[in-house]
């Protein structure tokens, strides 16, 4: 999907690319890959680069264009791991700046061109609209990261009583998002101060406070995925002990119940056997051996209650 806006701002929706105006692409599928290829001047072995789900954060400079890619987080329900990252590129010419993603994402949504207007009024150079896309992506991933931390809290919870492995599948993929963040985090965070310093940063008052903000926001990004992946991984080892304790539990009581049951089992099995046993003539036999039955097997579970075996 190619989406053309006049401004960086996002304010119009074109049918055509403007001069100075901002390329929105996510998604592209082939015909619209050989349309960036010869209407925008992009190389088409740098499309696929960008197009690479594992591509890292970097910049490249060349006479005409300048490229930045960073990662940025998406949502994946159907793919067992919660979040994963994705490249997002920004390709920038004298005439346009080219956003481009491999997937659908809350950093550049779609349907909300002009997400930029509620953080700076007014977005008019491409370092600004970068700017903007740090904070967003850092922005991004903290609110992810919210949610990663309540469905811990869920399956924590689960996990008190589980004797079962899907709450530590649920925990790992959990994990995996937490290793992906870090990894993409710590990329963007390096990709920031290299583009401090590079040809594509112009620096003026406003610019230099959203940098500030983008460059305060990436490091807390950081520094909470890190903390949230060591509770994770201690949370692993700990509830991976809690389900074999909690099966210990559950086979404990089963062999209780087990033993109390073989109680009257051996009773009827003794006196059942076809020899003498002194009680064949009794009318009270059956009574007598029920009653005698039901009064060990109640002595055994008292005393397995003494020894809180259940």
């Amino acid at each position: 999907m190619i989406k053309f806006y006049k401004s960086l701002a996002g304010v119009y929706n074109l049918d055509k690319a403007g001069e100075n105006g901002w390329t929105n692409v996510i998604k592209p599928d082939e015909n619209e890959v050989k349309r960036l290829v010869s209407e925008f001047g992009i190389p088409d072995d740098l499309i696929q680069d960008i197009l690479d789900i594992d591509e890292r954060p970097r910049m490249e400079f060349d006479d005409d264009w300048s490229l930045l890619i960073m990662r940025i987080p998406v949502q994946t329900p159907n793919n067992g791991v919660p979040f994963i990252t994705v490249p997002l590129a920004v390709f920038v010419t004298q005439q346009q700046v080219i956003t481009i993603c491999c997937a659908e994402n809350e950093v550049l949504p779609a349907e909300q061109p002009s997400l930029y207007r509620t953080h700076y009024k007014l977005v008019n150079d491409h370092t600004n609209f970068i700017l903007n896309l740090f904070l967003r992506s850092a922005n991004t991933y903290l609110k992810y990261m919210k949610q990663i931390n309540q469905q811990s809290n869920h399956i924590e919870k689960e996990l008190e009583r589980s004797i079962k492995n899907e709450e530590l599948h649920n925990l790992l993929n959990l994990e995996k998002s937490l290793v992906y963040f870090i990894t993409s985090l710590k990329g963007n965070d390096n990709l920031l101060s290299k583009f401090r310093k590079s040809k594509l940063s112009v620096l003026n008052e406003t610019n230099e406070d959203l940098l500030e903000d983008a460059i305060i926001e990436t490091k807390q990004a950081v520094d909470t995925v890190q903390i949230y992946s060591d509770i994770q991984s201690g949370m692993m080892d700990t509830f991976a002990s809690v389900i074999s304790n909690n099966i210990n539990v559950v086979m404990k009581q089963l062999t209780s119940f087990s033993i109390i049951l073989m109680i009257p089992t051996l009773i009827a099995s003794i006196y059942g056997m076809n020899v003498n046993n002194g009680l064949e003539t009794s009318k009270l036999a059956f009574l007598g051996i029920l009653i005698f039955s039901i009064i060990a097997s109640t002595l055994g579970v008292y005393i397995f209650r003494r020894k809180q075996f259940f």
